[in-house]
């Protein structure tokens, strides 16, 4: 007499898994090349900096120094700085791209919580989440 045997690898087993090697292998992967550009980025804005505008930060410290605040510019500003090759935009969108590592680290996990249902964790990592949305947000416009 044959028995049947139940077959272990059923789709919901294999998307879990396709989720996890989403989750566990290709966040790594995203955050490296997220860090890799913000390096790119920076070093580009060094190297216009140090060929373009070499005296620019110590002209802006002298000015602040005399009482000449400098006033926040608007993020389409920078961008179409940085793509006009302006090295202090370059730099102010290289070091925003660096803020997006902890950010998309955080997010991933907080994703990962959800997916397992750790409702603790759950909580804590979207309690720091948000405080690192809400700390970019009050220094862009704070």
């Amino acid at each position: 007499m044959a028995t049947t045997q139940v077959n272990p690898e059923q789709p919901s087993a294999q998307v879990s898994r396709d989720e996890d090697r989403i989750l566990r292998v290709w966040t790594p992967v995203l955050l490296r090349t997220i860090l890799l550009s913000a390096a790119a980025i920076l070093l580009f804005g060094l190297m216009l900096m140090a060929t373009t505008a070499p005296g620019y930060y110590v002209e802006h410290y002298r000015a602040v120094e005399a009482g000449h605040i400098h006033q926040k510019e608007p993020f389409a500003q920078i961008a179409h700085g940085a793509l006009a090759g302006d090295p202090h935009s370059v730099l102010t969108v290289g070091l925003f791209v660096l803020t997006l590592v902890p950010l998309g680290r955080v997010a991933f996990c907080f994703l990962l919580f959800i997916k397992e249902r750790d409702y603790t964790y759950v909580f804590l990592t979207g309690y720091v989440l948000f405080g690192l949305a809400l700390g970019v947000f009050l220094g862009r416009i704070g």
